[in-house]
């Protein structure tokens, strides 16, 4: 997405259905605007039922929204926790929230926020801390419950993740601290991290693009040889037989409504893996660390002195891996400088490599790749989420195909 696709996103029209903390329903809130357009994204939105309403409320998770371009804008309804007394501006809800889906997120069931909030506070306490100002909830979706809690030595970040992300808490206890968030505490799927200060780089160009590269590929070097190590903390393998086995029965179980021409690039795709894979091995780039989702918006703070955020989708694979979507949403003019100086980078690191076949190699196996964690997502989350992702696996790969 662009800076100006960004910008020219519409607001939110939210809508809130209030329950108690034992999840009885009490009704729904009038609707009110949010600006900030992001489905996920929910500061504005409690702050907006305070202000509009004077309640004090928890987003919970989706309960209506129509299908929109980047999740963002529109009439949304969200399911929120009450806090205090009921409102009398309530109005009746009609709707029904459905069965108690196995697969729903801790932290979107009544009750599940205030459990992380409670092991946050334990852990703060172990570390000589204590929250000064109530907890700020973030950030509520399928992939991520985030908080910002403040407290006597500074702020820190709760964070909490579906099974399929929960070895990051593990990975990133044993990832270069110089390079990611400062890790204060893990349990499962939770994580305790400290502020990074400085801006976020959604928009990043010129040469901190090429920073932000060697410093990946810096980390990547430390990993080299070590990608047991990884899978034992519980990362994905992405090795070439793993990632063959992965991908093939991903385009098997294919939509059968893709397009033919898709179709037959993709069967014909799988059907050279192992000998694309074995021609990417001659190109002399080892398995290591792959980031899965390194894009400008992953990284935060000033030149000179980047973090490398989200390592949920981390695994253990190719280092190429992750070129194809850092270059997916850059300027076409900045392209060539950051092509060159990942190649540099690794050619400083593994001389005689050839990074630049190898990249070309991979890219359709990166856009299929996608599309595979597209696909774990749908099949790990409950249904009323999907919508955040639907049409994303469609889409790599289409993209895959193009590529191959």
């Amino acid at each position: 997405m662009t800076e100006t696709d960004r910008g020219s996103l519409p607001p939110r029209t939210v809508s809130l259905v209030l329950c108690q903390p034992d999840g009885e329903v009490l009704g729904a809130l009038p609707p009110f605007q949010v600006d900030l357009p992001w489905w996920q994204e929910v500061a504005d939105v409690v702050e907006g039922a305070f202000a509009h309403h004077g309640v004090e409320v928890t987003v919970l998770r989706l309960l209506e929204a129509e299908p929109r371009p980047f999740s963002a804008g529109g009439a949304v309804t969200y399911l929120a926790e009450l806090a205090g007394d009921v409102p009398g501006d309530l109005d009746d809800w009609s709707g029904h929230l459905g069965l108690d889906e196995p697969r729903r997120a801790s932290w979107a069931r009544p009750g599940g926020p205030a459990a992380d909030l409670a092991w946050a506070d334990a852990a703060l306490a172990s570390l000589g801390r204590v929250r000064s100002a109530p907890a700020q909830q973030v950030r509520t979706w399928n992939l991520s419950s985030l908080w910002r809690l403040l407290t006597t030595e500074g702020a820190c970040w709760l964070k909490v993740v579906p099974p399929f992300f929960a070895h990051e808490g593990a990975v990133l206890a044993h990832l270069d601290p110089t390079t990611v968030p400062p890790l204060l505490a893990a349990q499962g799927p939770r994580i305790l991290v400290g502020e990074v200060p400085g801006p976020d780089r959604y928009g990043a160009s010129g040469p901190v693009l090429v920073e932000m590269v060697e410093q990946l590929v810096a980390l990547q070097g430390q990993w080299i040889g070590r990608e047991d190590e990884l899978i034992a903390l519980g990362a994905p393998d992405w090795r070439a037989g793993p990632l063959t086995r992965l991908l093939t029965a991903l385009v098997d179980r294919a939509d059968p409504s893709l397009e033919p021409g898709v179709a037959a690039g993709l069967e014909a795709l799988v059907v050279g893996l192992a000998e694309r894979f074995a021609a990417v091995a001659a190109c002399g780039l080892p398995d290591t660390l792959v980031h899965g989702d390194f894009h400008r918006g992953n990284l935060r703070g000033p030149d000179g002195s980047l973090t490398l955020l989200d390592w949920g989708d981390c695994g253990a694979g190719q280092p190429m891996l992750d070129q194809a979507a850092f270059l997916e949403g850059l300027e076409p003019e900045d392209a060539p400088a950051v092509r060159a100086a990942w190649s540099a980078a690794w050619r400083r690191l593994v001389p005689g490599c050839d990074p630049d076949r190898a990249a070309g190699l991979l890219a359709p196996v990166s856009a299929l790749r996608q599309a595979l964690i597209y696909d774990t997502f749908l099949t790990g989350i409950e249904p009323a989420e999907r919508i955040y992702h639907a049409d994303d696996p469609a889409r790599w790969l289409a993209r895959a195909a193009q590529l191959a």
